[in-house]
C-alpha cells in the first residue's frame, strides 16, 4: 500500500477544492463540440486551455498534437526514479453537441452548481474526469513531499472521441515512441452507482457492416413475377432471422472461436452487484430480457459476443400497398466482440456465411466500417490491484468489478502500445452522458481526485519496472 498519508491528501484537497472547481468551470465554458465544424475553433481553444493548465500544474512537457482533424493534448512529467513505471492517462476534451432547446434547464456551456452537482456539457464526459488528475497529482506531491510524481506520468487527451476517433489510431501509431508506457489508465468511464464504487475491467470490441442485396433490375409486379424470381427483401429477412439459433447463439461459423470465457470467480463478482432487472428494463425502455441461453443479463452485455440487426429495409415504404417484388434491400448488422475474438476474422466469416445463404439471382455487396478490438484486464494484474486499493482508500469501502458493453478507443491503445488498459472513472449512470442536463456529482469527483493522489505511489511501490 502507498505510504501517501490519507489525512494529508484530504487536507490538501479541502484547501484547493474551490479553485479546482473554478478552473474546471472555466474549461467547461468552452463549447468544444468536435462533431460541428462551426466549433472547430472552440475545440482548438479547449486544447490550448488544457495545455496551458497542465504546464501550470507542473508537467514539464505540454504539447498540442495536430491530427487531420481536431488537436489532441500530450503532457509528460518524469518521475526521476529509475525503476518507476510509466503510466499513460487517456481521456478526451471534446464534447457532445448541446443546446438549451434540447431540454436543458440552464445554458449547457454555463456551469451551474446545485445541490452538490455541477451541471454542464462535459462535466462528466469527459472534462471533469480528465481534470481531476491535475489536482490528484498535486495532492500526491504535497502529501509525500516529492517534487516529481512517483511514476513517469503521461497524459494523452484526445479531441475527436465524440466524433468516433477517426484519426486516433494513426495518431498513436505515429507517436508510439512518445507514448511508450507500462500501462494505460482510461478516465472516460463510470461506476455502478454512488453507493457501489466499481472498477471496469474490460470493454467489448465492435465490427459493423451494411449488406446491400440486389435482385431484379427494377421493381416488378408481384402478381406477374412473384414466387418465380428471388426477392431481395425476403432474403434480407431470411438472413436476419438466421443470425441466431433457438438458444440465441450466433450461427456464423467460427464466431465463438477463441472467446475468453468467464471464470467462476468473475461470474461470482458480477452476481454480487445489486442488479435490479426491472429497473434496468426501465432504463432500457424495454419490456423483457432476451439473450444467449445460460447467461445472466449482465454477462450478456459485458462478457459475451453478440450480433444485432441494426436496420432492415427494402421495397415500398409509402402509405397503402404497392404489390411489387423490390429490386433491392439493405441489412445493417453489428457484432460486439469479447477478448479472444479477432475482428478481421469475424468479418471474413460473416462474408462467407452471407454468400453461402443467398440464392442465385441475388447479387450482394458488403461494406464493413473497420473493427474495434476488445480489451480485458486480468483481475490479478498488479496495476489493476493498485487502482482497486487506491479507490478503496478514497471511498472507504470495498471496490467491486464491472465491464462495459460498449466499445471505445481504449483497445487501440492496448494494441498499438502493447500494454494493459485499466479504467478509472467516477461517473454514475444518472450523470446523463450525451443527454440534456449532464452533471457530475461533486463529492464523487473529489473521490476521483483522491484516488489519483493515492494511485501513483501505490503503483510505484507495488509494480516497479526492471532497471
Amino acid at each position: 500500500m502507498s505510504n501517501t498519508p490519507d489525512s494529508a491528501v484530504r487536507t490538501f484537497l479541502d484547501g484547493h477544492r474551490p479553485a479546482f472547481l473554478d478552473d474546471l468551470a472555466e474549461w467547461l465554458r468552452i463549447p468544444s463540440v468536435s462533431a460541428d465544424p462551426g466549433h472547430a475553433g472552440d475545440v482548438r481553444r479547449s486544447a490550448e486551455w488544457l495545455a496551458a493548465k497542465l504546464t501550470a500544474t507542473g508537467f514539464t512537457t505540454a504539447e498540442i498534437w495536430e491530427t487531420a482533424g481536431a488537436p489532441a493534448v500530450f503532457a509528460e512529467w518524469p518521475s526521476g526514479d529509475p525503476e518507476a513505471p510509466t503510466v499513460l492517462v487517456y481521456g478526451h476534451h471534446d464534447v457532445q453537441p448541446a443546446a438549451r432547446e434540447d431540454g436543458w434547464h440552464t445554458d449547457p456551456f454555463e456551469p451551474v452548481v446545485k445541490e452538490g452537482r455541477l451541471y454542464a456539457r462535459g462535466a462528466a464526459d469527459d472534462k471533469g474526469q480528465v481534470f481531476f488528475h491535475t489536482l490528484g497529482v498535486r495532492a500526491h506531491l504535497a502529501a509525500t513531499g516529492r517534487t516529481t510524481p512517483a511514476v513517469n506520468l503521461k497524459l494523452l487527451i484526445e479531441g475527436e472521441e465524440e466524433s468516433g476517433s477517426p484519426h486516433f489510431p494513426d495518431l498513436i501509431r505515429d507517436r508510439a515512441d512518445r507514448l511508450a508506457c507500462d500501462t494505460v489508465i482510461v478516465s472516460d468511464t463510470g461506476m455502478w452507482s454512488e453507493d457501489t464504487p466499481t472498477v471496469c475491467t474490460g470493454m467489448r470490441g465492435l465490427t459493423d457492416c451494411q449488406v446491400d442485396l440486389y435482385g431484379p433490375d427494377q421493381d416488378i409486379h408481384s402478381g406477374s413475377f412473384g414466387g418465380a424470381v428471388p426477392n431481395p427483401a425476403t432474403e434480407a429477412a431470411r438472413l436476419a432471422a438466421a443470425l441466431h439459433d433457438d438458444d440465441r447463439k450466433v450461427t456464423v461459423p467460427g464466431f465463438y472461436d477463441g472467446v475468453v470465457e468467464l471464470t467462476d470467480r468473475e461470474r461470482e463478482l458480477f452476481a454480487e452487484l445489486p442488479f435490479d432487472e426491472s429497473r434496468w428494463l426501465r432504463t432500457a425502455h424495454s419490456h423483457a430480457t432476451v439473450g444467449e441461453a445460460g447467461h445472466t443479463t449482465l454477462e450478456r452485455i459485458w462478457a459475451r459476443p453478440t450480433a444485432e440487426v441494426n436496420g432492415i429495409s427494402g421495397g415500398y415504404q409509402g402509405p397503402g400497398g404497392k404489390t411489387i417484388v423490390p429490386s433491392s434491400a439493405q441489412l445493417k448488422l453489428s457484432f460486439r466482440l469479447v477478448a479472444g475474438q479477432d475482428g478481421e476474422k469475424i468479418q471474413q466469416s460473416v462474408r462467407e456465411w452471407i454468400a453461402a445463404r443467398l440464392p442465385a439471382g441475388v447479387r450482394h455487396e458488403i461494406t464493413f466500417w473497420g473493427a474495434t478490438r476488445p480489451c480485458l484486464t486480468p483481475l490479478d494484474h498488479p496495476a489493476l490491484q493498485s487502482v482497486v486499493r487506491a479507490m478503496g482508500r478514497a471511498f472507504g469501502q470495498r471496490i467491486r468489478f464491472t465491464r462495459e458493453g460498449g466499445s471505445g478507443p481504449a483497445a487501440d491503445l492496448q494494441d498499438v502500445l502493447g500494454v494493459p488498459v485499466l479504467f478509472l472513472g467516477i461517473s454514475v449512470p444518472s450523470d446523463g452522458w450525451h443527454a440534456p442536463n449532464e452533471k457530475v456529482e461533486l463529492d464523487l469527483l473529489m473521490k476521483g481526485v483522491e484516488t489519483a493522489a493515492y494511485l501513483w505511489g501505490d503503483l510505484a511501490e507495488s509494480w516497479p519496472t526492471e532497471s
